[in-house]
């Protein structure tokens, strides 16, 4: 399917899937029908630790804030399907010398309007921290996992090596009559479910090998993006991402064969999003 952009200053006419949009992301998703999406994966500009394309905090500050947010957040429990996910990968800078907690804000907020916060996972990044002077260094942040109710799917990803074959200790199991029997261990595989803190590999050339994804200032790895549309998606659902950055979410989604729409406010960074799908062969990972 060939990858189209929009751009977008009203409303969509009509709602259609594997397509770029550029414009504002609450008032395009106001055209979506209800319960259409699956799962979002997003990453919002936090805090103004970027600027994008805006010179100043300024401008950006009329383009996201946390009255935007609450806007987008409720288009969001309209759209998403009963199971449906989102997971929101956010951080909180420092300023004045104390973390702003904008990330917790988000999350309460969204269980204010009704969403479960289903895990608080992390992503970790495998790369050269910044220094900091009087606390540990940062190298990670944070996954939400927002859920409209119980997630529909879980398909969970098991590459965590068992080093054990036996449990500590031996199994056992008392009759009624008090006769203690031990059971043999047969329940064993060679690999586990990965726990909640995932690790990438991050930076030029790790997060991406699409070199055309770096003129966008904060991009976060195709990998993570690919690990969760495995875990909360099948074949053929809805991925969104309604900050789509470089659409890094949506070129994910295409390699896994699942629908998606990626929304940008920016046109250079839709066209970006275009570059990078055209060269997407969909593939089962």
């Amino acid at each position: 399917m060939p990858v189209t952009y929009s751009v977008s200053s009203k409303p969509m006419k009509n709602f259609t899937k594997n397509k770029i949009i550029c414009g504002d992301c609450v008032e395009i998703l106001k055209t979506f029908p209800n319960e259409c999406i699956d799962l979002v994966v997003t990453s919002p500009p936090y805090d103004n630790t970027r600027f994008y394309k805006t010179s100043n905090e300024k401008e950006l500050n009329k383009i996201w804030n946390f009255e935007k947010f609450k806007q987008l957040s409720k288009e969001l429990y309209r759209i998403m399907k009963d199971g449906g996910v989102i997971v929101w990968v956010c951080n909180d800078a420092v300023i004045n010398g104390s973390e702003s907690g904008t990330s917790f804000r988000y999350a309460l907020y969204f269980k204010e309007i009704g969403f479960n916060l289903h895990d608080t996972m992390i992503y970790m990044k495998n790369s050269a921290p910044f220094p900091e002077k009087n606390r540990y260094y940062q190298c990670f942040e944070y996954m939400f996992v927002i859920s409209k109710g119980t997630p529909k799917t879980f398909n969970p990803i098991k590459d965590r090596k068992v080093k054990w074959k036996e449990p500590w200790g031996q199994r056992s199991e008392r009759l009624k009559d008090g006769t203690l029997v031990r059971k043999k261990f047969i329940n064993y595989h060679e690999y586990s479910i990965r726990r909640n803190v995932w690790k990438y590999n991050t930076g030029y050339g790790f997060s991406t090998k699409d070199e055309i994804a770096y003129k966008h200032p904060a991009i976060f790895p195709e990998q993570l993006a690919i690990d969760h549309i495995r875990t909360w998606t099948n074949e053929d659902d809805l991925v969104l991402d309604p900050l789509a950055g470089s659409c890094t979410t949506c070129k994910a989604a295409k390699l896994l064969k699942r629908n998606y729409i990626c929304i940008d406010i920016f046109e250079e960074y839709c066209k970006i999003g275009e570059e990078r799908l055209k060269r997407v062969v969909p593939k089962l990972l």
